[in-house]
């Protein structure tokens, strides 16, 4: 089976000033994520959805979708405050959604077959899908004793494996602004151990004597599942909500749920180091070193000068 592609396209883009997600870089008018897909049809995945707001539906089908038609499956879920398990208590006024856990707990109807995650405004490489793609169609990604298409234990349960493309943080930061990044713990073998999320990131805060290395390996949401995250998500979630829910601010994180995940030994997680290029654009200042990349790699015939 084809592997899916989830990409979270959610984001309000408040600090970027815009809808990014549409914002050409490349040099016949492509996004950062038409190049996701690009690289995603490379390594071998056969569908595409989106985790979209209802409110520009429209224009991202009509500007996004509209150009992948004929190339690859394309399927759309909503991400909303009020999209929440059964039984919890509405969102109230909160008009957030709750986060980038929530957001791939918003696709759990839509996706039946192994799949990855990825935001829609980070550019990843074509590395990392390779090695996405090689992990979510071989026997590490489907352990003995679990059903990867329900998602339900078989009667001798196993850990479901999972895998994290795993980014060196000083080829992740932003010279124009902080960020938050997912600290990663790995143990032997490569396993991941648990994830710390980081936030205000600045480049003055890598180097000798400072609180980071910069060798550190962080998570940037380039994930390998199978639907058995699910059944998880939903658990935390909920636990989530009860705890949390009242807080307006409170966001559940994808990496604090498969850290918890971990911990409960209910997953394993190998992370796959790349070196491949990361580009992203957090801020509205980052684009010009964007387009500046791509076009590099395409003189060095990594891309074609048109994607689609």
């Amino acid at each position: 089976m084809q592997p899916a592609l989830l990409v979270l396209a959610a984001g309000m883009g408040s600090r970027y000033g815009g809808l990014k997600q549409i914002d050409p870089v490349g040099p016949s008018g492509e996004t950062v994520l038409d190049y996701a897909v690009f690289d995603a049809l490379r390594a071998g995945f056969g569908r595409v959805v989106f985790v979209i707001r209802r409110d520009f539906e429209a224009v991202f089908r009509a500007q996004v979708g509209a150009k992948y038609a004929g190339r690859i499956a394309v399927d759309y879920v909503f991400q909303s405050p009020d999209a929440l398990p059964a039984g919890c208590p509405p969102a109230g006024a909160r008009e957030k959604p709750w986060g980038t856990g929530h957001a791939v707990w918003c696709a759990r109807e839509a996706v039946r077959e192994p799949f990855a995650v990825i935001n829609a405004d980070d550019f990843y490489g074509a590395d990392s899908f390779a090695q996405l793609g090689q992990f979510l169609t071989g026997p590490a990604a489907n352990p003995r004793g679990f059903d990867p298409m329900s998602g339900h234990p078989a009667p001798r349960r196993t850990a479901a494996g999972f895998a994290m493309v795993g980014f060196t943080l000083a080829n992740t930061l932003s010279e124009h602004g902080a960020v938050a990044r997912g600290q990663c713990v790995t143990g032997p073998g490569g396993r991941l151990e648990s994830i710390t999320e980081r936030t205000g990131i600045l480049v003055a805060d890598v180097g000798p004597g400072r609180p980071y290395t910069g060798a550190e390996t962080v998570s940037m949401n380039c994930w390998g599942f199978t639907p058995a995250l699910f059944a998880g998500l939903d658990r935390q979630l909920r636990e989530f909500l009860a705890a949390r829910g009242p807080d307006p601010k409170a966001e559940f994180y994808l990496p604090a749920a498969v850290s918890e995940m971990i911990a409960r030994h209910e997953a394993t997680v190998q992370v796959l180091p790349t070196g491949a290029a990361w580009f992203g654009v957090t801020y509205r200042e980052d684009k010009p070193r964007v387009v500046a990349a791509i076009a590099a790699l395409v003189r060095q015939g990594k891309y074609p000068a048109k994607l689609f």
